[in-house]
């Protein structure tokens, strides 16, 4: 069976449905007799994907190690298959890149910060789930971001990440030639993110546009970085303009993570909770503890997502 492609089978009630698996867009891998997944101290000639991978259908990824080793401790308690206090080893111990945590069929995987990092792991990644032969996969970004026109702990399920002009697109360097992909995310996924928020009805959840730029400050806009060479109103008319095209918040990964996941026939979304209005200021000023709780919003929502999808809510 070629990848990308869909195969049926028959389910109890006699009816034919059929299973989406992960496409590859490189024939070169064919050719290989063993891959190895370096950054994740993994490869096919010494692990069994199929059998510690096979079961997975919901991938989560964020920045922080510590962030997806908590998720998968909150994942396995709402799925009721941990209990509190339980370790929860990292898969990838043979490398300081990236932490990997799995239970049931919940796969946490830390991306780092950056266009660069998230786009290396997720190679890996969407690598393994297809030598696993893992089928109708959800992927979903988690993390965190700075708002624009919305109150500090807003949530934003991303609709397009757009780049730092407003295009839905991302513009990449491939061979010496510039190459343009498409950002857009599974618009059905974001509506039922969307919904499963208004079940839960604990904070404000919006759809709307990511920018995703590639740096913290000037590339955001901040007034407080090392350097800045514009002022305060060219600032605000540019995060003005933002919002206006439809841009609701700012992060560094999504564009990559949109493009890659459309290539390879992914179901994805982004979730981020924002950590300030970017209208009212450049640095993250509330308490830790405030902190602490916005960062599990995107965790609460995107678990009971999973739970739903599951039949367990």
């Amino acid at each position: 069976m070629a990848p990308g492609s869909s195969n049926e089978k028959n389910t109890d009630d006699g009816q034919a449905s059929k299973e989406n698996f992960i496409h590859l867009c490189n024939p070169h891998l064919e050719k290989m007799k063993e891959d190895i997944l370096y950054h994740f101290a993994l490869g096919t000639g010494t692990h069994d994907f199929p059998s510690l991978f096979g079961d997975v259908k919901f991938v989560c990824v964020g920045g922080s190690p510590s962030r997806m080793k908590a998720f998968i401790a909150y994942i396995a308690e709402e799925l009721g298959l941990g209990s509190p206090g339980c370790d929860y080893p990292n898969i990838c111990a043979g490398t300081d890149r990236y932490a990997m945590y799995k239970v049931g069929p919940v796969l946490s995987v830390s991306h780092g910060m950056g266009i660069p990092s998230i786009s290396i792991m997720l190679h890996e990644l969407i690598k393994l789930l297809y030598h696993a032969k893992c089928s109708d996969i959800t992927i979903i970004r988690i993390g965190t971001s700075g708002g624009i026109g919305l109150e500090p702990g807003s949530v934003v399920i991303t609709r397009q990440s757009v780049d730092a002009t407003f295009k839905p697109q991302l513009e990449q360097v491939v061979l010496g030639k510039t190459v343009i992909r498409s950002t857009n995310l599974d618009e059905q996924l974001a509506k039922e993110l969307m919904q499963c928020s208004k079940e839960i009805g604990q904070f404000n959840t919006v759809i709307g546009n990511t920018m995703c730029t590639l740096d913290f400050y000037e590339g955001q806009g901040r007034l407080d970085g090392a350097i800045c060479l514009y002022d305060e109103d060219e600032k605000l008319q540019y995060l003005k303009n933002a919002y206006e095209s439809g841009v609701r918040n700012i992060e560094m990964e999504s564009s990559v993570f949109a493009a890659m996941c459309n290539l390879s026939g992914v179901k994805a979304a982004v979730v981020c909770v924002t950590l300030l209005n970017r209208l009212e200021g450049d640095q993250i000023s509330s308490p830790h503890d405030v902190l602490v709780e916005y960062q599990q919003r995107p965790q609460k929502l995107v678990g009971y997502f999973i739970k739903k999808s599951l039949g367990k809510v």
